[in-house]
């Protein structure tokens, strides 16, 4: 094999001589004395670089031979420099043609990269034609030297050293409560509790109804995961933040012993999350729960994977390729043929593909069951409303939400839900409606706080103030609120309803529960806490505002969030009421039948007649106008060569002219331009190799500006 650069295909192994980076003499020059067995250590390095994402060969000195084992962290000399990087396997020769260089060092002789995990990497990289080396970043934490002295002296974890007093619960009696499970109110929903605890590997897109107390939905993850313990394998569990992880591992906790559960979460810090991590590599615990990273957790004898909420924005990693951690757990559940769960209070579009394939089955409640679980839900812009209150279409509050509200006091908690934080997010001229722009980096002005009529508008990009601010447009100097963010919404409510408390869930203060005394909640969309007792009445205000998104998927979310409030409210028979504040539309219509499936099937037909996302895969090349070009023309070329022709948009601007932008900003020829390419499903595999292809020979020769390459993203339509 060439030792080349550009020579190797990107998944091709590469064999790194001593005449690479070295003087002459160093061939010459006799090495270490080799391992005796499987001399040759196959090395992933940790490597940003497109064309160094390849496993390179290495000598395995007899001196490491004991400590350099597949999976273990390694350091190897490259180019004259030391790199970091896995040690993937050991072979018995290389064909290189030249000696190797040795390996330098042995980090630490603990195998923390598993072969599964490894080729999951590698199918998550292929997937969305990015870097195995950016996969495990996040699939392998950040190394605490002093776990793994106290933990694995010699390499070797011993499980016992994790040990609690508890067993990991596997081939237990079944959990007392769980005869009786939450799941028999849905259809299927039995069923898929017995096919797992007998060891079979179903798999379910489940429509919760409720979303707080003891029935809400933490309760069914945990008895689908406590199901599939008993039949003695493992489970992962993925969910968007802190606060459903707290419930989460709550619910799992009531079911399992608490040695059995480990918790995955960057937020707790890097040396709790290396501690968990290590108790699943060892086996010591048998589920593992946690954010997007968890999806890769090394558990043993995997037999479930669940994804909750895969509608939300929060499972796409924030770093390249941008995976999705459902596509993570659908890929590793096909991997290690595991069953599969994807849960939420509505169903994402992607969702429904996959029902519509026949490959996952709906797990629903009967309508009967529906009527009596969910809360009655009211539209203040429907005709009988509008006939009895005309200015309901205009009013922030109208009369059908301040009556919810007032009623619903007198019960318990109400919940708020609004769409922007702050006190006014955005600002207008008065006279002529233009957005009101700051002057020294065309930013968005706001007002921060309640200060009266003496506020002074600051931008929300660089702070700057603008005390004496006029439009560019009419040359008005008066300012009016473009949106009311939640706590002005709160300081309104207070007036409307003296003597009452307020509480705010928002920006940087988001409330995981509230208690059931008779209060006010306002939460901005996605902060709603959770009371125990479940809210007596929830108003959905600014329903418009999420619906006029630019966005593809706003309606999709919109609705999204809608199901997440209302499930937190009590049922219907005990007084649960939600209004929303919204013009007539089929996410509206949905919410009031509550038929989240019904929407989402809807959605789906629209985009597969239209050809869009998830109809279709979407890639998007990012960056100047020239790299761009060219990066195009070399995937054209090669897919032509393939009989492949895809249906393209762009290149188009980032911003569009005429619109406020940067100081100092790039000029036409140069400006940055976005292409995006709808690929098939069928003919998706062969796009992405090309794709990661061209990406890897641009990278090698240098010639043009790097570019963005991003699949599937869900804000570039």
């Amino acid at each position: 094999m060439s030792p080349s650069h550009g020579a190797a295909a990107p998944d091709e192994p590469f064999q790194l001589s001593l005449l690479q980076g070295f003087p002459a003499s160093a061939a010459e020059a006799p090495g270490p004395p080799l391992a005796d067995r499987l001399p040759v250590a196959r090395v992933r390095l940790e490597s940003s670089l497109p064309h160094l994402d390849r496993p390179f060969d290495y000598s395995v000195p007899a001196g490491l031979d004991a400590a350099a084992q597949p999976g273990v962290r390694v350091k190897v000399k490259f180019n004259g420099q030391e790199l970091a990087g896995y040690l993937i396997e050991r072979v018995a020769e290389s064909d290189a043609g030249h000696p190797l260089v040795p390996l330098h060092k042995v980090v630490s002789p603990v195998p923390v990269l598993t072969a599964s995990v490894a080729d999951l990497a590698y199918r998550v990289a292929a997937r969305y034609a990015g870097n195995v080396s950016d996969v495990l970043r996040v699939a392998v934490p950040p190394r605490m030297a002093k776990l793994e002295k106290d933990l694995a002296p010699d390499g070797v974890l011993d499980p016992a050293l994790f040990a609690d007093g508890a067993d990991n619960g596997a081939g237990q009696a079944i959990p007392a409560g769980l005869e009786a499970s939450s799941w028999s109110s849905y259809r299927n929903g039995p069923a898929f509790l017995q096919r797992l605890n007998a060891g079979e590997s179903p798999r379910a897109v489940l429509g919760a109804l409720q979303g707080y107390g003891p029935g809400g939905w933490p309760r069914l993850i945990a008895e689908a995961v406590a199901a599939v313990r008993l039949s003695g394998r493992g489970a992962v569990v993925v969910v968007p933040d802190y606060r459903d992880l707290d419930r989460v591992e709550a619910a799992l906790l009531q079911l399992l012993p608490a040695g059995d559960v480990a918790r995955l979460t960057a937020d707790d810090g890097q040396t709790p999350r290396y501690r968990s991590f290590l108790r699943i590599l060892s086996g010591a615990a048998g589920v593992a729960v946690g954010t997007r990273s968890a999806a890769y957790a090394p558990v043993h004898n995997l037999g479930l994977v669940v994804c909750w909420d895969d509608g939300d924005d929060l499972h796409i990693e924030q770093r390249s390729p941008y995976a999705h951690s459902r596509e993570v757990l659908l890929l590793r559940a096909e991997q290690e043929g595991a069953a599969c769960l994807l849960a939420g209070h509505t169903r994402s579009t992607e969702t429904q593909r996959l029902v519509e394939a026949g490959w996952a089955w709906p797990v629903e409640a009967d309508r009967a069951v529906v009527r009596r679980t969910v809360p009655r839900v009211l539209n203040t812009a429907d005709s009988y409303e509008l006939e009895h209150d005309p200015l309901a279409r205009i009013a922030r509050l109208p009369g059908a939400a301040w009556r919810a509200a007032k009623d619903g006091l007198e019960r318990g908690p109400v919940l708020v839900q609004v769409a922007r934080a702050g006190y006014a997010p955005s600002l207008a001229c008065d006279n002529c409606r233009e957005p009101a722009r700051c002057t020294a980096c065309s930013g968005p002005l706001a007002i921060a706080g309640a200060t009266g009529s003496s506020a002074v508008p600051q931008c929300r990009w660089c702070s700057t103030p603008a005390p004496a601010w006029r439009c560019g447009t009419c040359n008005g100097v008066r300012l009016r609120r473009g949106a009311t963010g939640a706590l002005r919404t709160a300081e309104e409510l207070g007036r409307a309803f003296p003597g009452k408390p307020v509480v705010t869930s928002s920006g940087d203060r988001v409330l995981a529960t509230v208690p059931d005394s008779k209060a006010l909640v306002v939460a901005t969309v996605g902060a709603e806490p959770v009371a125990a007792g479940g809210y007596a009445a929830a108003l959905l205000l600014d329903g418009d505002s999420l619906l006029r998104r630019e966005n593809l998927r706003a309606g999709e979310d919109a609705v999204r969030r809608w199901f997440n409030a209302a499930a937190l409210v009590r049922p219907a028979g005990d007084g649960g009421l939600v209004v929303i504040t919204a013009d007539d539309a089929a996410g509206v219509g949905a919410l009031l039948r509550w038929d989240p499936a019904g929407y989402a099937q809807r959605e789906l037909s629209l985009r597969q007649e239209l050809q869009l996302p998830p109809a279709v895969r979407v890639a998007s090349i990012t960056g100047g106008r020239t790299a761009v070009g060219h990066f195009g023309q070399a995937v054209e070329q090669q897919l032509g060569t393939q009989g492949i022709v895809l249906r393209t948009a762009g290149p188009a601007p980032l911003v569009m002219a005429g619109a406020p932008g940067p100081a100092g900003s790039q000029g036409k020829a140069d400006e940055d331009v976005r292409t995006l390419l709808f690929i098939p499903y069928g003919q998706a595999a062969q796009v992405t190799r090309v794709l990661r292809a061209v990406k890897v020979a641009a990278a090698a020769k240098r010639t043009d500006d790097p570019v963005q390459l991003r699949l599937d993203g869900v804000d570039v339509l």
